[in-house]
């Protein structure tokens, strides 16, 4: 397999690195000349001096050929301008983009950007696994700015003995499964939510106030507080 990697900083080289000892063909692109220069004394002749954001260089460094085109600079523009190209002008089977906004990742998915990598969205759903239970857990984030949302149920939940039905969910959002002894299920019309249940939704941001009052019962805390 042929990866085009765009970006020499820490993560491009350290994935550029294991791909080839991972026995395949890799072109490394850095725009910086003398970062260039300090990874070809490594990697040898498979860096390319040259920005990724230009058409011509990308052509040059075998992008139409490419497998996989892997953008990640430190610079969420710059990335998505790649994939868009590899994607429009070179007809790559696949990108990958690094995005360091987490706010930016419905832009790359609208823009067709096939993989998001987003460093600080990982880093963040790890400290989330330790928020308190009083609060809505963010599992992951969907296209066109939906989220996954896990509400982990306490004994004073106002869900606690109700069905589904019986809840007031905001327009835009859907609870769909519920997770009761480490076991995952649909959520259906006779569904009775019980204490300890985990229960899963998928959402806007919008409608996180209103769905942590019917799962939660204690006032969701403003973001400036």
């Amino acid at each position: 397999m042929f990866v085009l990697v765009v970006g020499g900083g820490k993560v491009g080289y350290y994935l550029t690195k294991e791909l080839i000892e991972s026995g395949h063909e890799v072109v490394l692109m850095e725009k910086d000349r003398e970062r260039a220069s300090q990874i070809a004394d490594e990697l040898g002749s498979i860096v390319v001096p040259h920005d990724g954001c230009e058409g011509k260089y990308l052509g040059e460094a075998g992008c139409s050929r490419a497998d996989i085109v892997a953008a990640v600079t430190g610079d969420d523009e710059d990335n998505l301008v790649i994939c868009q190209m590899a994607n429009h002008h070179f007809d790559v089977p696949r990108t990958i983009a690094r995005v360091n906004n987490p706010k930016n990742e419905s832009l790359f998915r609208h823009m067709g950007v096939d993989e998001i990598i987003s460093p600080t969205r990982m880093i963040l759903g790890s400290i989330e696994q330790d928020i308190p239970v009083h609060e809505l857990l963010h599992l992951g984030a969907l296209a066109d700015d939906l989220e996954i949302i896990e509400a982990h149920l306490q004994p004073d939940s106002p869900a606690v003995g109700r069905a589904p039905a019986d809840l007031a969910i905001p327009d835009g959002c859907s609870l769909f499964a519920v997770v009761r002894n480490g076991i995952a299920t649909p959520l259906r019309p006779d569904t009775v939510l019980a204490e300890g249940d985990k229960v899963i939704a998928i959402g806007r941001a919008d409608c996180e106030r209103l769905l942590h009052e019917q799962l939660i019962g204690t006032p969701m805390e403003d973001e400036a507080s």
